[in-house]
């Protein structure tokens, strides 16, 4: 008891001392002044809203969007087949190759199933079939060749902001290497940097054996803006300082309507202060409705960076231990439709970024867009090539049973003359 009473009598000794600081004029102006930003965070608390997913008929017609899944592995093979000295391989180069190429079918059925891009022909041994580029492919190969040179800097620079949305500031090389393809980068990429790493990455060690690359950062690396923070900036509704409150670009789809109480939720997160997905930020309460603003930022920014502004879904999950995303970051894409499109087209889950469609000013198309357009063209043209030689085929069969019932008639009618003479 009596030790119970000298603690409560310590205790009201040390908060009067505390009461009589903390009202000290000084103190209490400077605390009120540098309010820090974790005790900020917290007023803004995570609000559960649900939205219907809608289909819009616009982003599900994206030509360069929905046939990228299937260019990949075309461009893959012919890779393959420009790196050989020949310019030309045998099917059995490739014929075993099929998983590493992502090509759910037989290596030669796929190859044959375009003949726009692939052409093929007997080869000097033991009568292999060996394929090489058509003319219109090898055109198309030096153009996205020209691309990589001219345009090296830029590419660098895509690279290096993918790396630096990172938690810390690297990646694992296979990481890097899963998401090649849409960086708008050469398959090869990492293999050419590795034996000339630039002043721009430098190859790390990230633990259990595994390799990475990280960003040597400049001063300048350091005042990097977002996509967001720029056009805003260009439009003067944000002045460059830290925490202000920037709206996220919203594009609501035809015949998208929202409730009431979802439209005053978003009209609030679009007041909350942007954090740049380039800034540190430990004091962001992952609950909250700022710390979700924050990662809607991050995967803005994210698909800003890539060829199409879009990416499979079960892409960017690869990422979320990298990049610090929520484990359920699939519904933030849901949450947030005005922003993002989830197509579900071709049996699979693309995330679209819509401002880079909707208003094609404020994101700069990828060097490398035009050219992946011009190889889908070329894709396209195998079907019509397929459908011509299956009529072709159709034809030489129906001239030769007609030749052969000619001949059957032929010979009935000479038969029949025989036997009249012989009556």
């Amino acid at each position: 008891m009596v030790t119970h009473k000298v603690f409560d009598q310590m205790r009201q000794r040390n908060l009067r001392k505390l009461a009589t600081f903390s009202s000290n004029a000084p103190f209490f102006a400077l605390l009120t002044q540098f309010t820090l930003t974790f005790q900020h965070t917290q007023k803004h608390n995570y609000t559960n809203v649900s939205m219907k997913w809608k289909k819009d008929s616009y982003f599900d017609s994206i030509e360069s969007i929905h046939k990228s899944p299937e260019l990949k592995p075309i461009i893959a093979l012919k890779n393959r087949i420009t790196a050989s000295p020949e310019g030309c391989i045998p099917i059995s180069d490739v014929s075993k190759k099929g998983l590493q190429l992502d090509i759910p079918i037989k290596v030669a059925r796929f190859l044959r199933a375009y003949p726009s891009v692939f052409e093929e022909f007997t080869g000097p041994q033991y009568n292999l079939p060996w394929f090489r580029l058509t003319p219109e492919a090898a055109v198309l190969h030096d153009e996205e060749h020209a691309v990589y040179r001219d345009f090296k800097d830029e590419l660098h620079e895509r690279l290096k902001k993918f790396i630096l949305l990172s938690v810390e500031n690297k990646l694992p090389l296979k990481i890097i290497q899963g998401m090649l393809w849409y960086l708008g980068l050469p398959d090869d990429y990492l293999r050419e940097l590795g034996e000339n790493v630039d002043g721009n990455f430098k190859l790390v060690e990230m633990g259990d054996g595994l390799k990475g690359l990280s960003v040597v950062q400049t001063e300048e690396d350091k005042k990097i803006l977002s996509v967001i923070q720029r056009n805003a900036l260009r439009s003067g509704v944000y002045n460059g300082g830290h925490m202000e409150p920037v709206s996220i670009p919203l594009f609501p789809s035809k015949g998208l309507r929202l409730k009431t109480k979802i439209l005053d939720w978003l009209d609030g997160f679009q007041k909350l202060p942007y954090v740049s997905p380039y800034e540190e930020c430990p004091d962001l309460h992952p609950g909250s409705d700022l710390a979700e603003k924050r990662i809607v930022g991050l995967l803005h920014e994210l698909l800003s960076l890539f060829v199409e502004h879009s990416a499979e879904r079960k892409k960017l999950f690869c990422l979320k231990k990298h990049l610090g995303l929520p484990q359920k970051v699939d519904k933030v894409f849901e949450r947030h439709p005005h922003v993002f499109y989830l197509s579900l087209k071709n049996k699979t889950c693309t995330a679209i970024l819509k401002e880079a469609y909707c208003d094609k000013m404020a994101i700069g198309a990828h060097p490398l867009a035009e050219v992946r357009k011009k190889y889908i063209n070329l894709v396209k043209e195998s079907k019509v090539i397929l459908k011509n030689r299956r009529l072709q085929n159709s034809s030489v069969c129906s001239d030769e049973l007609n030749l052969k019932f000619n001949l059957d008639e032929g010979d009935h009618h000479h038969s029949s003359a025989r036997s009249d003479i012989s009556i």
